[in-house]
């Protein structure tokens, strides 16, 4: 046998094989055997039709097929002897055989790749300082009020933006006559929606029922402007609007009674409850930088160890990722989810994803971050004594589960966050930095 080992990038490897004729030939006949077994003729029974007529009648076909059969059963016996580590599905890329000569094989296959590591620590890291504004919880204020509030009709539009107006409205020309082919529309018309028009809440402002009003909107088209590139050209719409109801929306007190209800008797007085609501606020920003901190470290992390990501790894990311979108369609109420529209995009996280497993493992590895016994029976005990489970099956379960490597990967980015320099900024300012130099 005559072997060559070809690395075609640190994930792929290819094999060259040589093998002579007397070293397969009784292979080969055992599987040519094996092939006339399943052949059923017409006047003989299953597997007794003499060798010989089947290779008058099939030709070289079978040793063809059985030859293809001998190459991927010697790949594993090589794989196996040299200690070769393929992953995934190995695919044979050349075979030429000969009836009565030597067998030549390629075989290409993908391996975990050995990373060196590097430039992990003392990074620069900036993310936004996500803070509570005071008119973030002024408007959560309102929205719990209006999702609490009751409506009384109601003869005027009144000051404030506290209204709900049912209009008929058609759009006109220039000079307030119909739009030629445009055609009525009734719509209810919430003034306290922060996306209603100023000027729809200005014009219609002291109006009373069956009074109009008017207000324009304006949009682009997108026009080719002489063969150039499409251009997009601003279009101004008039509209009338008669006015066939009016309704006030009355927002309640924030009572004792109001605020434990909508807080779930986390809070009993509007003060406590804009702390509740700050608190809240604050924890979900708190979870974001966290998101984002990793996030960052990642990115820089993989830009700094780049490799070719073994082929098969990203396929099976791939696939499970978008079965998982796939699922979340489903749960959304979407019809269909075009699988085929959405790999591209995932197909780059997915690249993303098996990068930063294989380099956040050989971090693990070079830093010697793992999880201990001891670690695993204090967490256990203190889970045993809130939930009421065994200890004994808690462990069990943690070591047995996925639950231990994410601890593994908690300790790794706490490792790396104290080995780099996280730097907290305003979210402005970071913004205008980053569309300069994104990442």
């Amino acid at each position: 046998m005559e072997l060559k080992i070809n690395d075609l990038s640190i994930s792929e490897r290819e094999v060259e094989v040589t093998f002579p004729y007397e070293e397969i030939k009784s292979q080969l006949e055992s599987e040519i055997l094996k092939q006339t077994k399943k052949i059923q003729l017409p006047g003989f029974r299953k597997g007794k039709v003499p060798v010989n007529m089947l290779k008058k009648m099939y030709g070289d076909s079978l040793e063809f097929e059985a030859s293809e059969k001998i190459a991927s059963d010697k790949f594993y016996s090589i794989s196996k002897e040299k200690h070769l580590h393929p992953i995934g599905q190995p695919t044979i890329t050349d075979l030429k055989y000969n009836p009565g000569e030597n067998l030549f094989f390629k075989v290409k296959y993908d391996v975990i790749p050995e990373l060196e590591v590097k430039d992990y620590t003392g990074l620069e890291i900036e993310i936004p300082h996500l803070q509570v504004k005071d008119e973030m919880i002024e408007t959560e204020i309102q929205n719990i009020l209006k999702s609490n509030s009751t409506n009384e009709p109601a003869e005027v539009v009144g000051e404030g933006k506290n209204y709900l107006l049912d209009v008929e409205f058609k759009r006109v020309d220039d000079k307030g006559e119909p739009y030629p082919g445009s055609a009525s529309e009734n719509l209810t018309i919430d003034l306290s929606n922060e996306r209603v028009q100023k000027e729809i809440i200005e014009n219609s402002a002291g109006k009373k029922i069956g009074e109009t009003f008017s207000f324009t909107f304006t949009d682009e088209r997108v026009e080719k402007k002489d063969g150039n590139e499409d251009q997009k050209v601003p279009e101004t719409f008039n509209y009338t609007a008669l006015i066939k109801g009016i309704k006030k929306i009355v927002l309640p007190e924030l009572t004792e009674e109001l605020v434990k209800k909508v807080t779930n008797d986390k809070a009993s007085s509007e003060k406590e409850m804009r702390e509740q609501i700050r608190i809240d606020y604050q924890n979900y920003y708190d979870e974001q930088e966290e998101n984002l901190t990793i996030d960052k470290l990642i990115d820089q992390i993989v830009k700094n160890n780049d490799f070719v990501a073994p082929k098969s790894m990203v396929a099976s990311f791939l696939e499970d990722n978008l079965k998982k979108e796939e699922e979340e369609s489903k749960k959304r109420g979407y019809k269909k989810f075009d699988k085929k529209a959405a790999e591209p995009r995932f197909r780059k996280f997915a690249e993303l994803e098996v990068k930063w497993f294989l380099i956040g493992e050989a971090i693990k590895k070079k830093e010697n971050i793992t999880v201990s016994e001891e670690e695993i029976k204090d967490l256990a005990t203190a889970d045993a004594e809130k939930t009421g489970i065994a200890l004994d099956k808690l462990i069990s379960y943690y070591k047995t589960s996925n639950y231990l490597e994410k601890l593994t990967n908690k300790k790794l980015f706490t490792h790396l966050k104290e080995k780099n320099n996280i730097k907290k900024v305003d979210p402005d300012k970071l913004s205008q930095t980053e569309k300069k130099d994104p990442i």
